[in-house]
């Protein structure tokens, strides 16, 4: 018996010893420092897979890479080609990784990814100034597993490069709230942030919003040498700003097609109040990715955010807030749209902002409050992780050309014409030559892009201009017909039809935004 107690004794205690083990190690997993390096090692991971996937270039990524493996490093300081936009910097750091790693898809997103990766790392120092540490592993995690930030990280576009340039732009510019400046800190801030515009159109945005508040900051608290010292890298700033807009962007800036693009991405007045929430409402669905009811409760949470803020700390909010603000100026001047893709660097800042507010939530005394913010914390993690998670299956593909020119290529007789719808134009151009296609090789469709853009469907000038185009076609017996970037239904389905009443379809082949028909013209 007394062995009996002595063995169940000692079982108990071993049972104790691995229960007081375990929930060790879950403290240690689910301390908010080891979880947001877990956030981190995820973000790394989806932009990565999404990467590796090396989808074909859609429209704008080909557009763009043309003016660059097409152009010198001086060219590219002189207006792109096809109504295209970049920083020099960015040109510049496309052009050097072409001519380096050769002229294909990896190397042109390289620079992209890089940056992309680098902003987890950086949004992680931000955080550590701004968020209390149990907000911080939220912050990463909705950043990580936001679907916008991990395509772009593979984009052959400068958004992604944005959105790290302006997280190191808030840091370097909140290294000025520090009571002492020294002189080596100022000079690195001021090269820094100089060069960082050259690289970022909206760069200019968060240092101008950043810096001039902590520079009001100073004078109010009476810091009068400080005050001078930020001035002055300000000055630099500006004067960095001035040279770049002289040399790239004054033309960018004049571009009417380009503003004409954008045209519902600027308000119609200073005033026009509806248009200043429509748009701040809409951030929270595109570029931030909240779909359906959860667009609603991310922004509840954002408020929740401000408010705690305004509360506590007020100039935290106005160093988060100030960037947003400054980007709405821009839109009310007419220089530069508040919509989308262009204003993906203000992720960051509203994350930090929804990080603040869930956290705030969650610990209220209040059991009620500190419920509802459990339920909205994972109302709005779970979507986009579950959409991430769905990337390392599936990465996210828009118009895969590569397959369809290949299996033209391989099926393709030698007296067979190859006709490019217009708008697969810059794409096909793009890959002609890796597929053995030059000049004379193929035709390309009557070009109605301005019709398109400013209507938004098919007149019937347009379709009597596609109409003369088909029939040019006529008494070909194989005829390719290549379709890319084919956006709108109503023009295929009228080309469809069309195509079947003037020829017989031989074969067909798709995939996700392209396809191609062969046609029997001989009608």
């Amino acid at each position: 018996m007394a062995n009996l107690i002595k063995s169940q004794s000692l079982q108990g205690k071993l049972v104790g010893l691995t229960r007081t083990k375990f929930y060790k190690q879950l403290s240690w997993l689910t301390s908010p420092k080891n979880l947001s390096w877990l956030a981190i090692a995820l973000g790394v991971v989806f932009r990565l897979v999404q990467y590796a996937s090396n989808r074909s270039l859609w429209a704008d990524e080909a557009v763009l890479a043309l003016n660059i493996i097409d152009r010198s490093f001086l060219e590219l300081l002189q207006p792109l080609d096809y109504d295209q936009g970049a920083p020099v910097g960015f040109l510049m750091i496309e052009k050097l990784a072409v001519q380096a790693l050769g002229n294909h898809e990896y190397a042109l997103r390289l620079f992209p990814l890089l940056t992309g990766i680098a902003a987890l790392f950086l949004l992680y120092e931000l955080a550590k100034r701004c968020l209390p540490w149990q907000a911080i592993p939220i912050a990463l995690l909705l950043f990580a597993s936001s679907k916008h930030v991990i395509y772009y990280a593979s984009e052959v576009k400068q958004y992604s490069s944005d959105i790290a340039i302006a997280l190191l732009s808030s840091l370097l510019a909140t290294n000025l709230l520090a009571q002492k400046l020294r002189t080596r800190q100022l000079l690195l801030i001021s090269v820094v942030g100089g060069i960082s515009i050259w690289f970022s159109h909206p760069a200019i945005f968060v240092l101008a919003g950043v810096g001039t508040l902590v520079l009001l900051l100073k004078l109010v608290e009476g810091e009068r040498e400080n005050a001078l010292k930020i001035s002055m890298v300000q000055g630099t700033w500006l004067l960095s700003f001035l040279v770049c807009y002289l040399i790239s962007l004054r033309d960018l800036s004049s571009n009417q097609d380009l503003l004409t693009s954008w045209g519902d991405a600027f308000p119609a007045s200073p005033f026009d109040l509806l248009w200043f929430l429509d748009a701040l409402g809409k951030f929270f669905y595109q570029p931030l990715g909240f779909a359906g009811p959860f667009d609603v409760l991310a922004i509840l949470v954002f408020l929740a955010g401000c408010a705690s803020y305004g509360k506590k700390n007020l100039k935290t909010l106005l160093v988060l807030l100030s960037p947003i603000l400054v980007t709405l100026l821009a839109a009310c001047l007419q220089k530069y749209p508040f919509q989308a893709r262009l204003v993906l660097f203000l992720i960051p800042f509203f994350i930090l902002l929804m990080a603040e507010g869930l956290t705030y939530l969650r610990t209220r005394r209040s059991m009620w409050l500190s419920g509802v913010g459990t339920v909205l914390l994972v109302c709005l993690l779970a979507p986009p992780l579950l959409d991430a998670s769905q990337l390392l299956v599936k990465p996210k593909l828009r118009e895969e050309i590569k397959p369809v020119i290949a299996y033209v290529r391989e099926h393709q007789q030698p007296e067979d014409v190859l006709y490019i719808f217009q708008r697969g134009e810059y794409q096909f151009k793009y890959y002609a030559e890796r597929y053995g296609y030059q000049k004379g090789d193929y035709i390309i469709g009557v070009d109605d892009l301005d019709q398109y853009d400013q209507q938004k469907e098919v007149s019937a000038a347009e379709w009597k201009r596609y109409q003369a185009d088909l029939d040019q076609l006529r008494g070909n017996p194989r005829v390719w017909l290549l379709f890319s970037h084919s956006l709108l239904k109503q023009e295929n389905e009228m080309i469809q039809t069309y195509l079947n009443q003037i020829g017989q379809r031989i074969d067909s082949f798709e995939r996700p935004g392209a396809f191609v028909y062969l046609y029997n013209l001989q009608k």
